[in-house]
């Protein structure tokens, strides 16, 4: 058995036992981003919070300049 991370997206309300719920969300791989969407029969009693990540740093975009061309008038 191995621990996965997962990012929640939400809390289903689907039918459970008593003290058990339905999770819906990310599963994440190593670097951090998604791998698979899972939804998990969870003991919230059991889960593991961490913190937050810190936001990824944003790449600038590099943009091409559009070509301009001339326009003729009639």
């Amino acid at each position: 058995m191995r621990p996965i991370f997962v990012r929640v997206i939400r809390v289903l309300d689907w039918p459970t036992y008593d003290g058990w719920l339905w999770i819906d969300g990310y599963e994440l791989g190593a670097k951090g981003d998604a791998v698979a969407r899972r939804s998990l029969f969870v003991m919230p009693g059991g889960l593991i919070w961490s913190d937050p990540p810190a936001p990824a740093a944003c790449r600038p975009t590099t943009r091409t300049p559009a070509k301009r061309t001339p326009v003729r008038l009639g």
